[in-house]
């Protein structure tokens, strides 16, 4: 949902001009830009997306936030981690509605200027905790590899509270600038827009291209850098170790879910996150250098980049079970217990079965 700030002549989608001098009057935006906003791909694919994603995700990372919180009494670093991973997951997931119900109603927001900034910001306030919390769980993994005794005391629970504290402030820091910009704009054949169109200003412009430059580089490319260092590097320890050891079986299966996770990872950050800023990275450049007239057609693009972001719900699942040994023995022994109560209720649907041909013969 960011703003791509492009021309109004026909080309553009985002930057309107008021139809009159006062500031809160309606915008003109070109007759593309409304086809677009009202567009099937807007009104009814993103919308059916997000709602796919709300049946998957929230019964899951419900259930994960149970477990990590309430099953799991040991707690270690990574479960702090993959637990507020998991509340992410959820809180950004009980918002989709508000999308879901602007993208049905054909880009006509009804809900108000507090509720749209809460919803823009909702977007990169998920990603940027997500990319956050999958750096530390990387670190993390790598101070227990390759330093398994010093570490001991790094990572302790508390400390590992408190960088989930801090990657909270820091994602929320990241956007609150969108809190305090003006997101809903009213206009001309499709109404009260959200995060969307924005008024045709060159400091607003540039206020845009600084803070989403600074937000890509801090906050994605720095934390995918540290986690592809530290996976790359976390494999290599396993290997070293491995061979030591004569390629035990248990190292060997320490080393698979070690490639597993940093796969699932990267796979993660590739798919997930990096569409969305590097096209925000793109967009930049081209307003910088006032290449506004290009940005029209990647929006689609775009939109189609948050979709794909928003789909990394369904990977957290697999870092869940293959970053924490205390996740695996969890669901190893809800498995056993489901399995043993099916055995007793077949052995005792059997057994009154039986009772009952019994009764049934010496009846006759």
């Amino acid at each position: 949902w960011i703003l791509f700030l492009v021309s109004i002549s026909g080309e553009g989608v985002f930057l309107g001009s008021s139809t009159n001098k006062s500031s809160t009057d309606t915008l003109n935006i070109s007759d593309k830009a409304v086809d677009f906003l009202k567009g099937l791909l807007v009104t009814r694919i993103m919308p059916s997306f997000y709602i796919f994603i709300i049946l998957i995700s929230l019964p899951l990372n419900a259930l994960a936030l149970v477990a990590f919180t309430c099953r799991i009494r040991e707690k270690k670093p990574a479960v702090i981690y993959m637990s507020h991973l998991a509340c992410v997951d959820l809180l950004f997931t009980l918002l989709l509605p508000l999308k879901i119900h602007y993208q049905l109603n054909a880009s006509d927001w009804v809900f108000g200027e507090a509720a749209c900034r809460v919803i823009s910001a909702a977007y990169y306030c998920y990603m940027y905790c997500s990319i956050l919390l999958m750096m530390c769980m990387s670190v993390d993994r790598l101070l227990a590899v390759a330093f398994p005794v010093a570490s001991l005391t790094w990572r302790s629970t508390r400390k590992a509270t408190c960088v989930c504290v801090l990657v909270w402030l820091l994602a929320i820091a990241g956007t609150v600038p969108l809190l305090l910009v003006r997101q809903t704009v009213k206009t001309e054949n499709v109404g009260v827009t959200c995060h969307d169109v924005l008024r045709k200003n060159y400091t607003t412009v540039m206020y845009y291209v600084y803070l989403f430059s600074i937000l890509s580089c801090l906050y994605f490319f720095l934390p995918l850098v540290i986690s592809f260092v530290s996976y790359i590097t976390i494999i290599y320890a396993l290997s070293v170790k491995s061979d030591r050891l004569a390629t035990s079986s248990s190292s060997s299966d320490k080393r698979r879910r070690a490639v597993i996770m940093a796969v699932a990872v990267l796979t993660e950050f590739v798919l997930c996150f990096a569409p969305t800023n590097g096209i925000m990275m793109y967009h930049c450049y081209l307003l910088a250098n006032g290449g506004h007239r290009e940005g029209d057609s990647s929006y689609a693009a775009y939109l189609l980049a948050v979709c794909l972001g928003s789909a990394s719900v369904f990977l957290d699942p697999l870092l869940y079970y293959y970053g924490s040994s205390q996740c695996r023995k969890y669901i190893r022994s809800a498995k056993t217990v489901a399995v043993f109560i099916h055995m007793s209720t077949v052995h005792n649907a059997n057994t009154i079965t039986k009772q009952t041909t019994c009764a049934a013969f010496n009846a006759v």
